[in-house]
């Protein structure tokens, strides 16, 4: 899959460091131009390579969070109409909305405009990007025909995206139940740039 220019994770490279004195905790952090990621020394290659996903998804939305406001939304929008539609979509304005709860996005193709949801603040900028481009493109193809997946394709993250957003739109439909052996959430560690959780229960 190509890197994402746009996406500030995928610019870094990922190390991931091993430690025997780890057994449950998994942690992550920026260190320049890369991105470190601590696991127990006992986890297989499967769990290493499902809890690097997780923390770098983590590392994202909470960079997300914190940096991106209407105006970084219509710089994103821009670069995104540039890189994957050749500029075609011109929004004249792009911002965050309240009153959208069953939708992640909407425009307004006549006046040019695109909300959206305040619900995607703190999501992985992928997830964001793709709402975003999902939008820039019916600025220019009304509807969802196969003309308008087809602007679509160019973005790698589209299938990732579509899936997250489904598997959070299914869980805000059901109260959460906790299953046997579920791993809990992770829990952000004092400080900007680092995050953890807790992985698979090992003695």
């Amino acid at each position: 899959m190509p890197a994402d220019p746009l996406n500030s994770t995928s610019r870094r490279a990922v190390e991931v460091r091993r430690s025997t004195r780890r057994r449950r905790t998994v942690s992550a952090y920026r260190e320049g131009d890369r991105t470190v990621v601590l696991l127990p020394a006992r986890m297989t290659a499967d769990e290493e390579a499902r809890w690097v996903g997780v923390m770098l998804d983590k590392l994202a939305a909470q960079e997300s969070r914190r940096m991106l406001d209407d105006s970084d939304l219509a710089r994103r929008a821009a670069a995104l109409s540039e890189q994957y539609l050749d500029g075609h979509a011109r929004p004249a304005s792009v911002r965050w909305v309240t009153n959208q709860n069953t939708r992640w996005g909407s425009c307004t193709p006549a006046e040019g405009s695109i909300r959206l949801s305040h619900r995607l603040q703190g999501m992985p900028e992928y997830v964001i990007d793709y709402v975003l481009l999902h939008e820039l493109s019916h600025l220019l193809v009304p509807g969802h025909g196969p003309r308008f997946w087809r602007l679509l394709e160019a973005y790698p993250r589209t299938e990732r995206a579509r899936g997250y957003l489904e598997g959070v739109a299914a869980a805000e439909r059901l109260p959460h139940q906790p299953v046997a052996g579920e791993d809990p959430a992770p829990v952000p560690e004092e400080g900007p740039d680092s995050v953890t959780g807790e992985g698979p229960g090992r003695s």
